[in-house]
């Protein structure tokens, strides 16, 4: 019994495979066996079922109906088991393997530069691949196995772990010499007589500039000479507000080095919003890959994710 649906097995992975790699050659080339012994399997496993899986030609080789509505079931059956192996056999082993994280660009320049060189060291067998983006992307989709994204942006049906500064805040500053030549604002309303520097999301939206104190809440849609991409210029609208071309509005930690070193000067910090920090997320509906386990359980040692939301993790 239990050899036979070994065989099974193989001859399911063998149509998996041939089907996936479009054609019998290249799938042996792939698992360095004979072309011919693949054949034999996929035809074993239509005489099993009874109906023709490939359609085989000279040209190509291409899943019939029957063939395609059986990898749909079988292919995330087969990534299962072969991640469930490969987690048994790295048990008590270092982890090893690709983890790929898709994160918004102030994660990537705030938060990964503290872990990732140490998780690195640490797991020197794991490559990490950052896709770092201001949209909001569905992680599975784009081939990530997890991401970072903050609260109001996770996907249903995910595992959130916290990580990086539990609060944050979006900071205002300009140059003291901008300042002293256009003058400092008392209140956020104030703001738009002055050159605002001006974020846009990729997909065109405007970033708004949100300010409260108290009961008190003001929103501003900020206008000036510089409009960059939120996500990817952002090192330029800094640059220029350093220079002394307007008002920015920031991550605090972003901009905090300028504080210190006096180059930007910070305006109506009693108004800054504070709102909670990010969280790893990534699918509870399929086993975790060893190298994002690895990061899971680096991020839990190294006491990064400090008091949030509770990790929905069973």
């Amino acid at each position: 019994m239990a050899k036979r649906m070994q065989d099974e097995l193989g001859d399911l992975k063998a149509f998996a495979r041939v089907a996936g790699a479009g054609g019998f050659r290249q799938a042996a080339r792939e698992l360095q066996v004979s072309a011919s012994g693949l054949s034999d399997a996929v035809r074993r496993l239509e005489e099993r079922l009874g109906v023709r899986l490939l359609h085989r030609t000279t040209r190509s080789i291409l899943p019939t109906w029957q063939g395609k509505q059986l990898l749909a079931r079988i292919e995330p059956a087969i990534a299962d088991l072969e991640l469930a192996l490969a987690t048994v056999s790295l048990t008590g082993a270092q982890a090893a393997g690709t983890l790929r994280l898709n994160v918004p660009v102030n994660s990537a320049r705030l938060f990964l530069p503290r872990v990732l060189p140490a998780f690195l060291q640490r797991y020197p067998r794991v490559t990490v691949e950052v896709v770092a983006q201001s949209d909001v992307v569905d992680v599975l989709a784009a081939g990530c196995d997890a991401g970072i994204r903050y609260g109001e942006r996770l996907e249903q049906d995910m595992i959130a772990l916290p990580v990086g500064p539990r609060i944050q805040r979006f900071a205002t500053a300009a140059s003291p010499s901008y300042l002293d030549a256009n003058g400092r604002p008392q209140h956020p309303q104030d703001l738009p007589r002055l050159n605002c520097l001006c974020g846009r999301f990729s997909k065109g939206g405007a970033e708004i500039w949100q300010y409260q104190q108290g009961s008190e809440i003001c929103r501003i849609v900020p206008q000036g000479s510089l409009v960059y991409s939120a996500g990817t210029a952002v090192d330029l609208a800094v640059s220029a507000a350093v220079s002394g071309l307007g008002v920015i509005y920031l991550f605090e930690e972003w901009l905090q080095p300028y504080f210190d070193s006096g180059e930007l000067e910070p305006l109506l910090a009693n108004w800054w919003q504070a709102f909670p920090g990010p969280y790893l997320y990534y699918s509870d509906r399929r086993l975790v890959p060893p190298p994002l386990r690895a990061f899971i359980d680096f991020i839990k040692s190294e006491s990064n994710a400090g008091p949030g939301k509770p990790d929905d993790e069973p």
